[in-house]
Parts: structure tokens; C-alpha cells; sequence
């Protein structure tokens, strides 16, 4: 009954029988008999058909929403169940970069737990230091990070994209209105830094010494606070990852970051030891690579 219910779902939520059918990839006459079977099964109609449209019956609606919740829960035991049989919990740690402001991390992720529903993946948020040192000490599998080192041979080193770098401002602020800006002609605007206390001194550091921000710092615990400063005009901030064709948002303006007259790249990379290549480790590097392969840099 499970898997007709999981068909009835999809039916209602693609408010198609053939979208439906596409999507369990089954026949369009298959899924409808299904459907049939389920309302036999439970005794009463979930549907009302109408030619070649439908429409939920009041026992369907209810029964749908309930559905839901007890697939969730279904599956939820079945995955109970499987790490029992195992003896214990397969799992893939994956460093995630604090400040990363794309979307093909989140596309990856997705990927990988339709694919594997079975494996949590287990975030572990931190900035470049944090990250490389849950790496080192064997916290993480997988790390998704920023370039700031030369690369050692311990690890496997994928360069997943490198990105033109990006400072998001308040749209009300007239910097926002500039194609590009170095940063210097930042120096009396302060930088937000997206850190953990521990982090602080490093990560500005990092920008001082290497980006060249020569202003007042400031900091936020996570990406939402420090937009929510960018828009209430307390400062910028380095848009890690973003790609300037992205909709910032009404608020926010995203300009170029340049030195001299060039745009400045980083490299941004997943990483793994050499010695812990595992197939959920390669798997999900892969979907990555695939997602920035698929996006304009």
C-alpha cells in the first residue's frame, strides 16, 4: 500500500496523472490503476474525476495530508531499521564553508539525499581555518572550502570553480551604484566578516593582509545577520561564491571586487584525504563538480 500512496501523492502534487506517471516513471494507465487499487483498498474515493481532470474528494484531501506525514514517518523507520541491521550509522561528515553565498552546495546535497536516502549527511559549518583543521583531524570526510594555501599531496584537491569575488552593499549606498570598486576605495566603509568568535582575528587577518580591506571590521555569527547588517547599512560584505548575474535580492546591490583593473579570483574547492577515499566521499565530490559545471562563474 505504501508505494500507491507514495503514486496518490504524486498525482495530487503534479495535479497530473501523466506529470505523475513521468515522475515514478511508470505508465500514465499504470498509475491510474493504482490509484483505482488504493481507493478499493481503503473503501472510499480519493478522487473525483471529471474527463481529464480531477479533483480531491473531502476523504482524499484529509487523507492526503495525513499521507504525508506517515510516509515521512515510514521512511523514517525504514532508515532506523537499516542502520540497526548495519551494526551502525553510515554517515558522510561534510565541511560546509560559513560565508558561501551559492546555491550549488544546497543543489549537490539534494542530489545526494534522493540518491542515498539512507545516508545522513552530517553539515559541519566553520570558516577556512576551522575547516581545515576538522579535516586534518579526521572530523570531516569531505571538506567544501576556499583556497588559501598551496595544495599538499595528502589530500585530494578538486578545484571546483574559481570565482570573480564580489562585495554585497546597500542598495541606498552610491557605491552600490558602481560596476566594479577596489579596496581601497573601501577603506572608510566597514567589512562585515561572517566568523565564529574563535575565527575573528584570523579572518581578518586574512582580509587585511591578503584582500587588502583597510577599514573597520565588524562581525555576524552567520550569513542572514550579516545581510541584515548590509541592508540596515552598516557595512559590505566579501559575497563568498556569489555569481554576479545572481538576484541579490531589492535591497542589496553586489558589485565587483578589483585590483588595479582586474577582477579578483579564489578558488573554490572540495577536499579529501587521500587515504579516506570512499565512495560516498567521491559521490558527493562529484555532484558538486557537476553543479558548478552547470553555473556561470
Amino acid at each position: 500500500m505504501i508505494r500507491q500512496i507514495r503514486y496518490f501523492q504524486s498525482v495530487v502534487r503534479n495535479n497530473s496523472f501523466s506529470e505523475a506517471a513521468e515522475e515514478c516513471h511508470i505508465s500514465q494507465s499504470a498509475i491510474s490503476q493504482q490509484v483505482q487499487a488504493l481507493e478499493r483498498e481503503l473503501g472510499f474515493s480519493l478522487l473525483e474525476r471529471r474527463n481529464r481532470k480531477f479533483l480531491l474528494t473531502a476523504a482524499g484531501e484529509y487523507f492526503y495530508k495525513k499521507s504525508l506525514v506517515l510516509v515521512a514517518d515510514y521512511e523514517q523507520m525504514c532508515r532506523g531499521a537499516a542502520r540497526i541491521s548495519r551494526g551502525g550509522e553510515a554517515v558522510l561528515r561534510v565541511g560546509y564553508l560559513r560565508c558561501w553565498c551559492g546555491r550549488e552546495f544546497h543543489m549537490a546535497l539534494e542530489e545526494f539525499s534522493a540518491r542515498y536516502p539512507n545516508v545522513p549527511v552530517r553539515i559541519e559549518y566553520g570558516n577556512h581555518e576551522e575547516l581545515f583543521e576538522m579535516l586534518r583531524n579526521g572530523d570531516v570526510d569531505l571538506n567544501f572550502n576556499d583556497q588559501r594555501r598551496a595544495f599538499s599531496d595528502e589530500y585530494v584537491n578538486l578545484i571546483l570553480t574559481a570565482r570573480e569575488e564580489c562585495i554585497e552593499i546597500s542598495s541606498r549606498n552610491p557605491i552600490g551604484l558602481l560596476p566594479s570598486v577596489t579596496a581601497r576605495e573601501l577603506k572608510n566603509v566597514p567589512c562585515i566578516l561572517v566568523s565564529s568568535k574563535g575565527q575573528r582575528e584570523t579572518e581578518q587577518g586574512y582580509y587585511h593582509d591578503v584582500v587588502g580591506f583597510r577599514g573597520e571590521f565588524l562581525f555576524a555569527e552567520n550569513l542572514e545577520e550579516a545581510r541584515l547588517m548590509v541592508i540596515g547599512g552598516q557595512g559590505f560584505m566579501p559575497a563568498e561564491g556569489a555569481v554576479m548575474l545572481d538576484e541579490p535580492g531589492e535591497f542589496v546591490s553586489r558589485v565587483a571586487l578589483i585590483r588595479g583593473e582586474e577582477p579578483i579570483r579564489r578558488n573554490y574547492c572540495a577536499f579529501w584525504k587521500k587515504d579516506n577515499s570512499g565512495y560516498y566521499v567521491e559521490e558527493f565530490a562529484d555532484m558538486l563538480r557537476r553543479q558548478f559545471e552547470g553555473t556561470v562563474s
